[in-house]
C-alpha cells in the first residue's frame, strides 16, 4: 500500500482519525424561530440527533402528523395534551417534569392546555425542521 493512503500515518500504520470537537451552545443566544402566533423554537442540531426548545402559548395546536424520527418530548414547563394513533385514539396528558416517547411513523398532535417550554429531541434530525419544509407548523 502507498504512504499517501489516507488511513496511513508516515510510518505505514493506521493513523487514527480526528476526534471531534465539543462545541458548547446557550439557549438564550439562539434566536427564536416564529412559527405562528402561539409557536416558537430553537434548534441545536448535531450529526444524528437534534435537540429543540419549543414554546407553546396556552390552546396552541400542533396539527396531526407523524414522522420517520423518534422522539422524546420533556415538558419543562407548563402541559401538553397529545393525541395519538391514526385516529387520536390515545390521549396523554404530560405535565412539567414529565417524558413522552414517541416511536418513529406514529401519528400524533398536541395541544398546549397551559403556556408550556418543553425539550424536543430527534433521532435523526428532522430535515423539514432544518429547510423549513414544515408547513404544519406554520399556521399564520
Amino acid at each position: 500500500m502507498p504512504l499517501s493512503s489516507p488511513l496511513l500515518n508516515v510510518e505505514g500504520s493506521k493513523a487514527m482519525p480526528e476526534p471531534s470537537k465539543a462545541k458548547l451552545h446557550r439557549w438564550e443566544s439562539i434566536p427564536k424561530e416564529h412559527l405562528s402566533e402561539k409557536l416558537d423554537r430553537r434548534m441545536i442540531t448535531g450529526d444524528r440527533m437534534m435537540i429543540a426548545h419549543i414554546y407553546l402559548q396556552k390552546g396552541c395546536v400542533v396539527p396531526r402528523h407523524k414522522h420517520h424520527n423518534e422522539q422524546i418530548t420533556y415538558v419543562l414547563q407548563g402541559a401538553l395534551r397529545f393525541t395519538l394513533g391514526a385516529e387520536g385514539e390515545q390521549q396523554i396528558d404530560v405535565r412539567a417534569g414529565e417524558v413522552l416517547h414517541i416511536p418513529g411513523n406514529l401519528p400524533h398532535g398536541a395541544e398546549a392546555l397551559e403556556d408550556t417550554l418543553d425539550v424536543d429531541i430527534f433521532d435523526p434530525p428532522r430535515q423539514d425542521w432544518l429547510d423549513g419544509t414544515d408547513q404544519y407548523l406554520r399556521q399564520k
